[in-house]
């Protein structure tokens, strides 16, 4: 009688797990993505267990009335997550586990195939996409791969950032258009991704992600309204590296203008996604950089540490103007800075190297202050380039607009990466 209540017990669980695994895929295939800004989010190896152990955190700046973390430095990152000591209901997000994030690759919800986990391998905390439901000690040969999303950069028993390797992101989970709390580690390219590093202590290797030359399935990537411009590649090349994001409503708004603080978000935003380097910007300001840019601003931290690395200057009345439109010319200039400062924290010169012998022959520069570093640029991946593309009118003047500006940014970044050690 035991023997047969055991065999029905035993039937009941299989089919109930059936049953539940069947629904939760349901519900996973149902869910989409909406892009979000990279910068107001960061992976965090949460330590439990005396420090012998780490588990992921994801916190996000939901608002800027005071900050959820504070970045303090080393290698690998320790941050400091200041939500600890403060009521951020309303401040802060925090997804402590799989509840609140998952994997997402190619447009697939993998919380039915793929936990996430922080292991300790060859002298680093590693994130991985661990297969559920396989306890082999040789993942091989696991019916599904394992797989690295991101690295610490060294082994610490305090909480450290976790840099995302090059082609992955934040997104959040939607359902039917509605944004959910619920963080995605979100990848497009060929799967599994390829790790890092394998060897200890080693530098990644100069990698790119892979590029992409056609719209997501639906559901991923939903801008319809760049379907039409002739920037829409670069730009979902620029949204899948993390360099700007587009709005709630599911647009990208392409002729919209962008500010000088949201060129500064983008500008440093490519300086953390190049492969090979480490690079963080303080997640607060000091002091406030400049007369109209406080302290407690959501850009202050950046526009700080850009004056500080001369990738950002402002204007003869101290002001910075985070807000205002920036113009072709200033994104120029500032794009050079960025350029260099990069092509630095890959240990080459900071000279940029044209890639092409002949300026652009815009013939509407000459006699203007950016005049030089607009040809330059022209000359250095075609980073400057005409209105729309046709023509040989720069309009240094114009007000930059988000096409263009996810363009440049995205040939600058490349050119850094590509750049021959």
């Amino acid at each position: 009688m035991d023997l047969w209540i055991q065999r029905l017990t035993a039937v009941a669980v299989a089919t109930l797990s059936t049953v539940w695994t069947a629904s939760a895929a349901l519900a996973a295939a149902a869910f989409g993505q909406q892009e979000v800004d990279q910068s107001r989010f960061i992976a965090i190896a949460a330590p439990f267990a005396g420090g012998t152990s780490h588990q992921l955190m994801i916190l996000e700046q939901v608002v800027d009335s005071r900050p959820c973390w504070s970045v303090l430095g080393g290698t690998p990152t320790i941050v400091d997550p200041l939500l600890r000591t403060f009521n951020f209901t309303g401040v802060c997000g925090r997804s402590i586990d799989a509840n609140g994030y998952s994997i997402r690759v190619n447009g697939e919800d993998l919380s039915t195939k793929y936990s996430v986990r922080i292991v300790r391998r060859n002298q680093d905390m590693v994130l991985m996409g661990d297969p559920i439901g396989c306890f082999v000690p040789d993942h091989s040969k696991c019916p599904n791969p394992e797989f690295e999303i991101g690295r610490t950069n060294g082994i610490t028993p305090d909480f450290a950032e976790v840099t995302l390797n090059p082609g992955w992101r934040f997104t959040r989970r939607v359902v039917d258009d509605r944004p959910l709390g619920h963080i995605y580690l979100t990848y497009e390219g060929t799967f599994p991704p390829q790790a890092i590093a394998t060897a200890p202590n080693a530098s990644p290797p100069v990698t790119v992600p892979p590029p992409v030359t056609a719209f997501p399935p639906s559901g991923t990537l939903a801008f319809q309204d760049i379907g039409g411009d002739i920037y829409s590649t670069e730009i979902q090349q620029a949204i899948q590296l993390g360099l700007i994001a587009g709005f709630e409503d599911s647009t990208f708004r392409p002729q919209q203008s962008l500010t000088r603080e949201q060129l500064v978000s983008m500008a440093l935003e490519s300086l953390k996604r190049l492969p090979g380097v480490t690079f963080t910007v303080p997640s607060v300001a000091a002091a406030s950089p400049y007369g109209d840019v406080e302290s407690g601003r959501w850009s202050a931290a950046k526009i700080e540490f850009a004056k500080l690395n001369n990738i950002v200057s402002g204007y003869e009345d101290g002001t910075f103007r985070p807000t205002q439109p920036v113009t072709r010319a200033e994104m120029m200039a500032i794009l050079e800075r960025t350029a260099e400062y990069g092509r630095s924290l890959r240990r080459l010169p900071p000279q940029l190297q044209p890639t092409t012998s002949t300026p652009a022959p815009f013939t509407d520069i000459s006699g203007h202050w950016g005049a030089s570093l607009i040809s330059q640029m022209s000359t250095y991946c075609n980073v400057a380039s005409p209105i729309n593309e046709i023509g040989s009118n720069f309009a240094p003047d114009a007000a930059a607009q988000r096409n263009y500006a996810a363009s440049a940014t995205l040939r600058m970044f490349n050119c850094v990466t590509n750049a021959q050690q």
